[in-house]
């Protein structure tokens, strides 16, 4: 998130109108609810974290232990274990 001008976006009249409520402060305008996005879709996060967890369950089903994938992977065994049990 980026900071913009209102000058260089809103009409002054509703600038002035706007300064009857706020002066000289930041604001956040929150978006259209149909803007939003889900976490993790625009950077690829979310898309990559699955292939993880997929992984880490087909290495499971292939014979690897929890204490391996905790080696392999760097998490906790107990978030090696709810990846595991997960649908």
């Amino acid at each position: 998130m980026s900071d913009i001008k209102a000058k260089s976006i809103l009409p002054e009249e509703l600038i002035k109108e706007i300064q009857k409520y706020i002066q000289g402060e930041t604001i956040y305008i929150p978006k259209v609810k149909s803007n939003y996005q889900s976490w993790g879709s625009s950077s690829g996060a979310r898309k990559t974290i699955s292939e993880r967890n997929a992984s880490i369950k087909e290495a499971y089903k292939n014979g690897c232990s929890v204490d391996e994938l905790v080696e392999k992977y760097y998490l906790a065994p107990d978030t090696i274990r709810k990846i595991l049990y997960s649908k």
